[in-house]
């Protein structure tokens, strides 16, 4: 404030005690109206308790979210977000500061996976309200007898609890209830009971303790759809259940650029995505947990080729899902090369050679369509004949590329195409190279499906397995045995 007392010196006509009392009081306004600013806007306070702090988009979205937490326009807040991009220092360290800066009599319990990390929790926030930069400007005032870090009272009646996940939290009351991280990763390396035993710890403990008019904000790194925002969010469909507003930041954005360009560069999180299995780094950094429950196409029905050298194939088909509109929201064209080969002890069976899917504009999805072909020479291009498709079947065919249009049936839907080719996964007839990363990806996706936010590789791979069966190129096990076909002469239509 040194550079606002300047402003306090100004040459008064005025007797001396007078002139002092005049300052005084044009400094207490300033005060006043400097705090009132900060109290107002959590960003604002943020960047004035931390100097250092690189500010990133994501920090505005959360900040509005946690203005309008404190005016009454959200009581319940879900924030989905990666490792390492402050979610805990916004969260469970700036967040109950401001709150009780606000409201001195407020009441807060504050969680996390471990006590130690709550207690720690409790000792920063307690360390900045005695903070001069905090205790000059906001009224609040620890009691005297107030030692303990994760567990302290104000002058003005206010309370503050730190606990583990599975801590006792009997006779508590919350005014606002902060979960931080509720899980740990020996969680995922369990049987899921540990899942199931912080939601029970939820519902009987944190939930429990809100006062009325009480508000609760989860912000946490997904690992599982059994994690406690996938439990929130399926149980918000019960009527008079807890409605959240929940909002996700991805590690790296639909356009392609990072969350947090300004301290996370691009590169660096691709090198921390090609350490990771897709399922981890789906969960942990971009937000998207897959579960095999419910999955129609499970992980293990796939077939893993562990060799660098895939077999030759006797029959290659590529098989796209089309969408042409280049924006943050439109749909990924996907593309899935498949070859058919012989295996002694199982006969015809197929393997995913490769995998790719982005946001085209139409010229360069023609292009990027050529390149594939004149790379895998596929004895067959299999295109949806829907209205994003057929300018490509048109173009294709104008360069002499064989291209087939698949139809499907009526009410032949989504679900109804997965659950046809998923015997002949179950029967382990499609195999996939587990070491290449478009592999992963597509396992991934099927194993999310109907659940997960994008499909694409899912139609590519479900109309290309329809039409190796349909062809008789491959068949179940207990498919009726067929006469063989001389594939060398065999032109498929329908």
């Amino acid at each position: 404030m040194k550079n606002d007392e300047k402003n306090f010196t100004e040459n008064f006509d005025l007797p001396l005690v007078e002139e002092q009392e005049y300052i005084r009081a044009k400094k207490n306004v300033t005060l006043h109206n400097f705090r009132k600013e900060l109290e107002s806007d959590f960003l604002r306070f943020v960047k004035y308790m931390w100097p250092e702090f690189i500010e990133g988009r994501h920090h505005k979205d959360m900040a509005e979210m946690f203005n309008a937490l404190a005016d009454d326009k959200v009581d319940r807040l879900i924030i989905n977000m990666p490792p390492r991009h402050t979610k805990s220092e916004f969260a469970s360290y700036f967040l109950p500061a401001w709150m009780i800066a606000k409201n001195p009599k407020l009441k807060i319990i504050q969680t996390t996976h471990t006590a130690d990390l709550a207690v720690d929790f409790g000792r920063k926030v307690k360390h900045l309200l005695d903070d001069p930069l905090y205790s000059d400007l906001f009224p609040t005032r620890l009691m005297e007898d107030s030692q303990a870090a994760g567990k302290w009272k104000t002058e003005q009646g206010g309370e503050y609890f730190a606990a583990g996940t599975g801590g006792a939290i009997t006779g508590r009351g919350a005014d606002l209830l902060i979960i931080d991280d509720p899980h740990k990763e020996q969680d995922l390396k369990k049987d899921g009971k540990s899942f199931e035993k912080a939601w029970d710890w939820y519902l009987s403990g944190p939930r429990q303790r809100l006062q009325p008019g009480g508000k609760i904000v989860v912000v946490m790194t997904r690992w599982s759809t059994k994690d406690i925002t996938g439990q929130l969010l399926k149980a918000q469909m019960a009527d008079d259940a807890d409605q959240w507003k929940i909002i996700k930041f991805p590690a790296i954005m639909p356009s392609g650029k990072p969350c947090w360009p300004q301290f996370w560069k691009l590169k660096e999180l691709q090198k921390t995505q090609a350490t990771l299995t897709p399922s981890r780094w789906n969960a942990q950094y971009m937000q998207e947990p897959t579960s095999d429950e419910g999955a129609l196409i499970k992980r293990e029905w796939w077939q893993d080729w562990d060799s660098r050298n895939l077999p030759s194939p006797t029959f290659v088909l590529q098989s796209y899902d089309t969408a042409f509109l280049k924006s943050n929201n439109a749909d990924y064209s996907a593309v899935t090369t498949w070859g058919v080969f012989e295996t002694e002890d199982n006969g015809q069976n197929c393997i995913l050679m490769h995998a790719e899917k982005a946001r085209f504009e139409f010229p360069d999805l023609r292009r990027r369509a050529h390149e594939l072909y004149l790379q895998y020479r596929p004895d067959m291009v299999i295109i949806e004949a829907k209205a994003s498709g057929l300018p490509l079947v048109a173009e294709l065919r104008r360069m002499g590329i064989p291209v087939t249009t698949f139809t499907p049936s009526r009410g032949n839907d989504k679900f109804a195409r997965v659950n046809s080719v998923s015997p002949l996964f179950e029967d382990g007839r499609i195999w996939a190279p587990y070491h290449e990363m478009y592999a992963q990806e597509v396992i991934e996706e099927c194993a999310a499906f109907p659940h997960g936010d994008h499909d694409d590789y899912v139609d590519s791979v479900t109309q290309a397995i329809m039409r190796l069966r349909g062809g008789y190129f491959i068949a179940h096990r207990e498919d009726e045995k067929l006469e063989p076909i001389n594939r060398g002469n065999l032109e498929y239509y329908g």
